[in-house]
């Protein structure tokens, strides 16, 4: 098997025969081995009935059923670990992506990279409610994580098949992909992509999930630079308040030692007592920290390191 394209959707019905249609036209003219992962993340609409009609045709199509609505991420996490293509294309089924862009994405992909992202260079959604926030969101997660990208929400992207076998998705957490993957080391490029207007239905995002992002990125930003190491985060902040609380006492003492200064009525005293305490339950958090990730690491036998290649005697082992 040559190529997986995952679809995840949810309440679909109009958009699944033109794009199985405009999929097909498309693949079937790359002269390659490919599969259908259509993914029905708890439709309550004719999308499941109407993906069955076609896969009694053509057996190109796999079908996963949710039981209910899980989200996308999990959606894209079954399809990843279900397809067997060594290249695999994801994409929304509401047509707003081209499918006439997957041989661009492919052809990409063969010049050395890992994964290559789509960007919406000229897309079609309203200003206000989808594209501002998604300009602010793809600065503030590209400053962030230092993968500079345009446009961290398409879901138009093609990936080597060994990038996806290491990724763990949870939360919300689809959108960050190329950042997640870029901790694994891989060689990430952006190609233009067409966006065309959605023709049916309506789309099931909005800005109220802009507090779940923060909060995802807040977890990826932890994941990719300190899950190995936790208590350099909690020990610094703890060293911190630990050392301000400190010089703040040692200072009261010689007032009150040298001075005559009285400090049992002021509230510096507290201010001291107060930041010593909480630089000790930092420290005692990372340290906590500290165990868990090992606990977590050692569990799943799961390695710090990920290895492009291995060559041995002459031999190049992937």
């Amino acid at each position: 098997m040559n190529i997986s394209v995952i679809i995840p959707l949810l309440n679909e019905e109009e958009n699944i025969p033109i794009l199985y249609r405009e999929l097909t036209d498309v693949l079937s003219g790359t002269g390659l081995e490919y599969e259908l992962i259509f993914v029905d993340d708890g439709s309550t609409d004719r999308s499941y009935s109407l993906l069955l009609d076609i896969q009694k045709c053509d057996d190109h199509l796999i079908i996963i059923s949710f039981r209910r609505n899980f989200g996308q991420t999990a959606a894209l996490s079954a399809g990843f670990d279900h397809a067997r293509g060594d290249m695999i294309i994801t994409m929304d089924a509401d047509l707003q992506n081209d499918p006439r862009d997957i041989p661009k994405l492919i052809e990409k992909l063969g010049e050395g990279y890992d994964l290559i992202n789509g960007w919406r260079f000229d897309r079609k959604d309203p200003f206000i409610n989808r594209r501002l926030p998604s300009i602010i969101a793809n600065w503030v997660i590209s400053t962030t994580t230092h993968v500079k990208l345009h446009d961290y929400g398409c879901t138009l992207k093609a990936f080597r098949k060994e990038i996806t076998q290491n990724i763990r998705l949870y939360g919300e957490m689809h959108r960050f992909i190329p950042a997640i993957a870029s901790g694994l080391g891989a060689a990430i490029a952006e190609v233009r992509v067409n966006h065309r207007e959605r023709r049916f239905g309506k789309s099931k995002y909005g800005i109220s999930r802009t507090i779940r992002v923060i909060l995802d990125l807040i977890t990826v930003k932890f994941l990719l630079s300190y899950s190995t190491r936790p208590i350099q985060v909690f020990g610094l902040l703890g060293f911190t308040s630990g050392m301000a609380g400190f010089l703040i006492a040692i200072v009261m003492t010689i007032q009150r030692q040298f001075y005559g200064i009285g400090i049992g009525n002021r509230p510096m005293l507290l201010l001291a007592i107060l930041l010593m305490f909480i630089g000790l339950q930092f420290v005692s958090l990372g340290l906590i920290a500290e165990l868990q990730s090992r606990t977590y690491h050692e569990s799943q036998n799961k390695p710090i390191y990920v290895i492009r290649k291995k060559i041995e005697n002459g031999c190049q082992k992937d």
